[in-house]
Order: structure tokens, then sequence, then C-alpha cells
């Protein structure tokens, strides 16, 4: 699968005309790296989500330029697909048919799309829930089957706003593991929006703070663990980890 990396250059985006136009983003410049896991992280009203719909496509910035592979965007494209913060499922169909839905827009055959449907179930959970109508299922299950959904559809880049934002700690916690497993298994490049300091840093490869309104980077670092450094609940109380968390909260503050 090819792996595009996003460039943005002096992206930014107002909010109405004239003197009541509102700067939700400032000019921004940022590069995601091909296979990369970056979270944006922020208060609420930032312009996090702001800067999301604009690499999904759904929203043009009133400035700037973004590429993906050195392609210029001008609209939604199947290269990204979008995790939203509540399941957007279709309450009618079977938990595999939503999964297998994309791939039946385009045109994969039916043997093809049930095996493909099923093997993205395996990994987030829901085999046993394949055949059930996706309103049975509880709000974990139902983000883990959205999950399965876009990542069926094979697109290059993953952009994920506050996608755990509505679900109780332990549910949370569970659905970041298996995240982050989904990354190592498939190298999609994620972008994933959140207003949590301690999800940003457990999941991210890098961090990027985005201050008060108006929504501007005020800082860009990268996490301090490796490839080698086991996510798991003991990383939360590691002392790199509560150094960064700080670091990124402060960041946070001095610019509230």
């Amino acid at each position: 699968m090819l792996r595009p990396r996003l460039t943005l250059r002096g992206i930014g985006h107002v909010v109405g005309d004239g003197d009541r136009g509102v700067v939700a983003l400032t000019a921004t410049d940022l590069d995601l790296e091909p296979g990369e896991l970056v979270c944006v992280v922020g208060p609420s009203g930032c312009g996090k989500t702001t800067l999301l719909r604009i690499l999904a496509g759904f929203l043009a910035p009133t400035s700037g330029t973004l590429t993906i592979g050195g392609e210029a965007v001008t609209g939604p494209g199947p290269d990204r697909g979008v995790v939203f913060q509540r399941a957007n499922l279709y309450p009618w169909l079977s938990v595999r048919s939503n999964v297998a839905f994309g791939p039946r827009m385009r045109r994969v055959g039916r043997d093809r799309r049930r095996a493909d449907a099923d093997r993205w179930l395996a990994l987030v959970g829901l085999t046993e829930f394949a055949d059930h109508k996706t309103y049975e299922l509880s709000g974990g299950m139902q983000q883990r089957c959205q999950i399965a959904r876009v990542v069926a559809d094979d697109p290059a880049i993953l952009l994920m706003d506050e996608p755990f934002g509505a679900l109780d700690a332990v549910t949370r916690e569970r659905l970041q593991l298996e995240l982050r497993r989904i990354w190592a298994e498939t190298g999609r490049t994620i972008v994933f929006v959140t207003h949590s300091v301690d999800e940003a840093v457990f999941l991210g490869a890098r961090q990027i703070v985005i201050g008060a309104r108006p929504g501007r980077v005020v800082l860009h670092v990268p996490t301090p663990f490796g490839p080698d450094d086991a996510r798991d609940r003991a990383l939360r109380s590691d002392p790199r980890f509560l150094e960064h968390r700080d670091r990124l909260s402060a960041a946070i503050e001095q610019d509230d």
C-alpha cells in the first residue's frame, strides 16, 4: 500500500467574512510522515477539529496549501478515512455488512469483501457479533465496528476525531491498546485528535499541541518512548510519561 506524506504549508481557516471573521486556525506548517501516529491535543474550541476537517477535505482552508503525496487536496478522497466522535454506522445493516460497505461500493467481489470484513472484525474483537445489528452493540463495540469499517475501506491515512471521548475509562483504555495494535499491524498513517493529554502521550509517536483561539501550534514534540517500550498501563506511571505529560499540559495552560 502506498504511504503518502501529508504536507501543510500556511494552512489557516477563518469563519465568517470581514470584521466579523473569527480565526479558527492560524497559518500552520506541518509535515506528517508516512506510517506515523500523530496526536493533536488542545482545549475544546481551539481548532483541532477544524484542522482534521481540512485534512479530510470536508473543509476548504481560507489560506495555504495541503498536499498528500505531492498532490493538492481539493476535497474528500479514498486515501483518507475518518473515524468520528460517535460511531457513524448503518443501523439497518449487520455488523459485518457495515464493515463490508466500503468495499461493496468499490465493487469488490462478495467472497473477498466478506473475508476481509471478517478479518477486520477479528482484529477489533467483534467476530462473534458479525451477524448482529449495530444497535445491539455497546458504545465501545460500536466504535470498534466503526474503526473496522473505516480500515476495511483501505485508506492510507486514518483521521480520528476524539473517537474515545464519550466512553468510560475502562473501555477507553482498551480501545487505545487496540488502536496501537491496528497501527502496528497495518502501518497506516494516523492523525488522532483528542483533548486528553494523557491519551495523546500514551498513543502518539508525536504530539502537536494546539493553543486556545485563535488556534495555532504552540508545541510540536516527539514522544520520549521508542518502539521497544511497551504501551500498557504501567507506562502511565513511568517518570518519562509523567514528565512529558506535564510538559504538554504546561504548554496548554500557559497559552490559556
